[in-house]
Parts: C-alpha cells; structure tokens; sequence
C-alpha cells in the first residue's frame, strides 16, 4: 500500500502572543516557497490565529486550533466554538492532546463528542491518544490506546474518516527528550491502522496517523520512514522556524506524494 502523504503539524501550546504568531508563520511561509510534497499545518493559541492567518493567507499551510467546545453557543464563559475557529480561519483541530486530558479532565466520551462536531462543521479533527509511563511498564500500552482510538472515534463514518487524523503521542515522550524509538513507535502505529480498517474499512489506510512525542530533526527520519507513521505533531519544535522547516525538509526527503485529506488541500 502506498504510503500516505506526511503531515508535519505544530503544536504551539500556551506560547507566542499574536505579534509573535504573525511573526514566526511569516517565516514558515517563507522557508516554504514551492514545496508541496508535505502537508504542514500550524495550531497557535486562540488569542494569537487571526494574526497567524493574516501571515498564512495565500500559502498552503493550514491553520488550526488547540481546542473547541461541543456546543455552538452560550453561556459558556471561555470557551470556543467550532463557528469560531472557523471564523478565525481554522481548519483543523487538535483534540485530545495529553494535556487536555491531565490538566482538564477529559474523557474519551468528552473528546469523541468534540470530534463528531468538529468534522460536522469541516474541520479536521487532530484526535490524540497514547499511554503514559506508568501504563506502558506495566504493558498496557496497546489496551489504552485501543481504548482510547475506539472511544474517541465512535459513531464516526468512512467518510467521516476522509477528514480525520490521528495523533499517537506517547505521554512519557512529551516535553521530556525522551522518544519513543521507531520500532516501538510503529508497533503502536500499526496497532491504531488496523482499528481504524476495522472501524472504517479501506478509508482507514488513508487516515494519517502522526507521531507525537518529542519528534525532533535529529529523530524525524528514522520516525518517518516506518511505514505507519504519517508525519509528526510537533511541540518544542515548532516553536521556531528553523527547526520546524528542518523538520518539513525532512519529510520531504521521503518523496511522498499521496493521499491527503480535505483539509490540507
């Protein structure tokens, strides 16, 4: 099967006000000029997107979100809606993420309903799952994840699966420098493919499924070249442009011109 087309998607987390955001994709649009062999989608906080979409309008990158909320209105002081990213220029949407889940309590049930909302309003979902240290030493690390890609993702189509990505990030690999090795990060991968072939059928190859943990350039090619790894969300380093091109520039190296989802057209 041929291999889906690399999406190299930052994550920004709680850093770079608008000033900085416009800044910093102004640069990533540069270090771009011509190169349509990867996907690349950038996801500042809330306060910064409209100055980030300024500084990508006209370019391929995607720009997406950290977050939403289910409901698409109200009194639901400090939250988002999909109508607003949306507004904001928004096309994808990380759901998810670990820290979502350790800082703020969501659930499997809470995501998966955050994900049906997300794809009904056109936005790319960024679903994350992955195991923590405690789980993966006590060899649980396929049963959470299975648990976690099936809880998140139910109710979802075939067609629903044509705009959707997914993101393994191993919990004990974030933030900390340490990395899962290739081998053990496409264990997981291939694990999350044939869920998604059970749930979607044929569309669940065409789903890409990221890395996420402390994917760096030093890391990236070998990451990369395992065949169920898609590309990479990237945290630290996407926080500047140098390294977060290096990152493109090696996944472009792959030569990888295939399938890729609405979102990123």
């Amino acid at each position: 099967m041929a291999k889906n087309k690399i999406l190299i998607a930052g994550n920004w987390k709680m850093n770079k006000t608008g000033a900085e955001a416009k800044a910093l994709c102004a640069e990533i649009v540069a270090g771009l000029a011509g190169q349509d062999k990867v996907d690349v989608t950038v996801c500042p906080t809330f306060t910064a997107l409209e100055s980030a979409a300024s500084a990508l309008a006209g370019s391929k990158v995607v720009l997406g979100a950290q977050n939403v909320y289910v409901k698409a209105d109200g009194a639901y002081t400090g939250e988002i809606s999909t109508g607003m990213l949306l507004a904001a220029g928004c096309k994808a949407v990380i759901l998810g993420h670990s820290e979502r889940r350790q800082y703020f309590g969501e659930t499997d049930a809470f995501i998966n309903e955050k994900a049906l909302v997300a794809v009904k309003a056109g936005l790319t979902p960024i679903v994350c799952v992955g195991e923590t240290l405690a789980e993966r030493e006590a060899g649980k690390t396929l049963e959470v994840v299975t648990t976690q890609v099936t809880g998140t993702l139910k109710g979802m189509t075939a067609d629903d699966a044509k705009n959707l990505v997914v993101a393994y990030e191993p919990v004990w690999a974030i933030g900390t420098g340490k990395v899962a090795t290739p081998a053990m990060a496409q264990e997981v991968h291939a694990a999350i493919r044939a869920l998604l072939v059970k749930q979607f059928g044929a569309a669940g190859n065409g789903v890409r499924i990221l890395y996420g943990g402390s994917m760096k350039p030093d890391n990236a090619s070998e990451l990369l070249d395992q065949p169920d790894i898609d590309g990479g969300l990237i945290g630290g380093a996407s926080l500047k442009a140098k390294s977060f091109l290096e990152l493109v520039t090696i996944a472009q190296s792959k030569g990888i011109s295939g399938h890729h989802c609405c979102c990123c057209r």
